[in-house]
């Protein structure tokens, strides 16, 4: 933690009273004789310099923001810190927005329950592997993820997926937000607002992002078991109702382009968390395994996506062939999810009220990543405490919530598909200039502010921007055709309007060359 400002004007007060005061005097007559200009700091800086004193100095709470974590101010290794690795992954994201991926491949994709399941799990366990990949370089490093991205993209490059994560995060509490307002609204019969489950959500989030680390870690740590406890009783509950005979519907090709976007949305969700995956293990020993690391950070990511990915299709196959879940779907997701507990009476609405909590923990790690990214960005950004920008991205993303609560999967659906891309974009970077170019380099990862040192980066700038023109023209065909004169990608992979096929394939070539 940097030195407080009352120490560093005490040693300075110091120094002035060691000077003999002829000297003084002699040098301030000696400018034309002009006195010394006076003292003109401004009295709200000193009051908000105490402020932050006060709340940096509260039990439990995380001063610091994106500056490195030396290897003697990191925790001792343990066998419970590497169970946490595991239980952060898994409790942040067994939650019901999750689910809202799996509903895609029956209601959207008109892909079978069989159909559903597999692309789930092999988009799952992609996108998982990858965030698994960028876990890895926290302990190591010490620095955040966005900070670890400078030694591969530059300096500068570096500054713009900073500045698409701080987006994705929000975005994705915005999301999280929504949902649980539904949920909550839907247990108390429409008598509480979804406005108002909002911002109890983001209450919480604040509180427990604000502090940082220790209460983040904490909180994570248990709030997964009365989450999984109320998912095992909607298992119980409705998967007797889920429909596993639900077949495809379209031609082969449709067929095939369906079941690439479905896999390829599966893939995004998990892969989102790489652009912070390093964030929360700068605390651990320098010489923590990266295998250990990986594979922990893959299982638990697998493990909780899996879930709740197969419990999204199956409530997807029963809205299918179930009128009334079909009703309550038409209303909201939460009122699905209320539904879905339909004959437990008050018993259910306690589950659906644990639901709609448990996402929570899956909007605290975004928020705490997406104000550490704010503070990457420039000087001035890091100025400001880290607490401090984590009380704006939750009043952002409030906001945002309140003003879209009633286009949920809309804003899903063009939000993720949009935001996937460019995760993808610089991982495929991150591991192009690791394996082929710095594979026995050792970095000095104490040089992550001196630009003399980082790569400039413009090869990874060109990548990354050619990876972006190929996505984009694989989401619009009518651009595809313009700028390409081919056929529309829809002949290629079917009736429906499908660009995956092209983006994801402009996307590898682009970040090679």
């Amino acid at each position: 933690m940097a030195t407080p400002t009352s120490d560093i004007e005490k040693g300075e007060s110091a120094v002035a009273t060691a000077v003999p005061m002829t000297a003084v005097t002699s040098t301030s007559t000696s400018i034309a004789g002009i006195p010394p200009p006076p003292n003109r700091r401004l009295p709200i800086l000193d009051t908000l310099r105490r402020i932050n004193n006060w709340i940096e100095g509260l039990s439990g709470f995380e001063a610091r923001g994106i500056t490195r974590v030396l290897p003697q101010e990191r925790k001792p290794a343990s066998t419970l810190a590497d169970l946490q690795v595991f239980i952060l992954w898994f409790g942040a994201n067994i939650s019901a927005n999750n689910m809202t991926t799996g509903l895609f491949g029956p209601l959207v994709f008109n892909l079978g329950f069989r159909d559903s399941v597999l692309c789930a799990i092999f988009g799952c366990f992609l996108g998982c592997a990858s965030t698994g990949y960028m876990a890895m370089w926290g302990p190591c490093s010490g620095n955040r993820t966005m900070v670890v991205l400078r030694f591969f993209m530059g300096y500068w490059p570096s500054k713009l997926p900073c500045f698409l994560n701080i987006v994705l995060m929000v975005g994705y509490i915005t999301l999280n937000m929504i949902i649980s307002g539904q949920i909550l609204s839907s247990v108390s019969g429409g008598v509480m607002s979804i406005s108002v489950g909002i911002i109890v959500v983001a209450f919480v989030c604040w509180i427990v992002a604000v502090f940082g680390m220790f209460i983040f870690h904490t909180y994570e740590r248990y709030a997964w078991i009365p989450q999984i406890l109320a998912l095992f009783v909607l298992i119980g509950c409705a998967g007797p109702h889920f429909d596993s005979t639900l077949q495809s519907t379209g031609d082969a090709a449709t067929l095939a382009a369906n079941r690439l976007s479905f896999l390829s949305l599966c893939f995004y969700v998990p892969n989102s968390w790489a652009a912070a995956a390093s964030d929360f293990y700068v605390y651990y020993p320098e010489t923590t395994s990266k295998l250990k690391i990986f594979l922990l950070t893959l299982s638990g990511l697998f493990f909780s996506f899996t879930l709740v990915y197969l419990l999204g299709i199956g409530l997807g196959s029963g809205v299918a062939s179930r009128t009334t879940w079909a009703e309550a779907f038409a209303i909201s997701l939460g009122s699905l999810i209320v539904e879905s507990f339909d004959g437990l009476a008050g018993f259910g609405k306690l589950c659906s009220v644990i639901i709609a909590l448990g996402i929570i923990a899956n909007s605290i790690p975004g928020a705490y990543s997406a104000a550490l990214g704010v503070q990457v960005l420039g000087r001035y950004g890091k100025a400001v405490p880290r607490w401090a920008w984590t009380c704006f991205v939750v009043i952002i993303a409030l906001v945002l919530a309140l003003a879209g609560r009633d286009n949920l999967l809309v804003i899903f659906g063009n939000f993720l598909a949009l935001m996937g891309y460019w995760v993808e974009i610089m991982i495929v970077i991150v591991i192009e200039e690791h394996v082929l170019f710095r594979w026995n380099h050792e970095f000095d990862w104490s040089m992550w502010e001196r630009k003399q040192y980082l790569p400039v980066g413009i090869s990874a700038l060109i990548a990354f921007l050619l990876g972006w023109v190929g996505a984009i023209l694989g989401m619009y065909q009518a651009w595809l055709r313009i700028c390409y004169r081919v056929v529309p990608a829809n002949a290629v992979v079917g009736t429906e309007d499908r660009g995956q096929v092209v983006a994801n394939l402009d996307m590898v070539h682009d970040a090679g060359g």
